[in-house]
């Protein structure tokens, strides 16, 4: 088993967040996968963003705000 380091983007309301995650990559025919903490930081970090709680979010991934550049 292989394994690589991906960037994932996770977007909520105005925010995104950018996770370093590890993909396993093996032979059979659902590869690439993420390991399971890996599932459940992405879902963390997404929970985190709907209640706007920036501060559990940006402790492990890297959290943007994004705006409107033309209305």
């Amino acid at each position: 088993m292989n394994s690589r380091n991906k960037t994932q983007y996770v977007h909520e309301g105005q925010f995104v967040a950018e996770v370093d995650v590890e993909l396993m990559i093996t032979d059979d025919e659902w590869a690439p996968y993420l390991s399971l903490s890996d599932a459940y930081k992405l879902d963390d970090i997404r929970d985190a963003l709907r209640r706007g709680d920036l501060t559990r979010a940006s402790s492990v991934a890297r959290v943007f705000a994004m705006q409107p550049i033309a209305m």
